[in-house]
């Protein structure tokens, strides 16, 4: 097959996907980017109640929709339990609606599984990474209610506008 315009390699025949928010998702998508084994990213709206919601919508924050960046990948090269330990590290789980600067339901801390074994996974690791903090995690883990694309002027735009190179420094590479 050949690569989709967010690619990062040829995508193989046996696929799985999960969705992550973790406050802006420029940020968490050029992290995911980066990983062995992630076959596609692709940043978009998810959780919300309005179909096809713009930027500008979603900014408001009365679409209930979270800012996410999809990651498709391979299990066979990268675990599902590998993607969630890249997740803790790109964000704080602890920060309510916000990430930085960024305030809002949007930028919400939430994992969208789409079957139950991620879903289990996903709760025995929010567990697990709660014994490193102080403060309790308020990340949600939610069923995939639908994945909204964001404008082609979000995708890879970080990468884009300064080379990628986050995930390398976030795991001490």
């Amino acid at each position: 097959m050949t690569k989709t315009a967010h690619s990062t390699e040829t995508e193989p025949t046996a696929t799985e996907t999960v969705s992550f928010g973790a406050g802006c998702f420029w940020q968490v998508e050029a992290a995911f980017r980066e990983v062995e084994g992630v076959t596609d990213t692709a940043v978009g709206y998810e959780g919300g109640n309005l179909p096809n919601p713009t930027y500008e919508q979603v900014c408001t924050g009365a679409t209930g929709h979270a800012e996410v960046c999809q990651v498709t990948y391979d299990p066979d090269r990268v675990s599902f339990g590998e993607l969630l330990q890249i997740y803790w590290k790109v964000h704080d789980p602890t920060q309510m609606n916000r990430q930085g600067p960024d305030i809002g339901t949007q930028y919400r801390s939430v994992i969208f599984f789409h079957n139950d074994a991620q879903r289990a996974e996903a709760e025995a690791s929010k567990e697990a990474e709660q014994q490193r903090h102080r403060k309790p995690i308020v990340t949600t883990i939610e069923p995939a209610t639908g994945f909204y694309m964001a404008e082609d002027y979000h995708q890879c735009y970080l990468e884009s506008r300064r080379g990628g190179g986050l995930i390398g420094s976030l795991l001490g590479r």
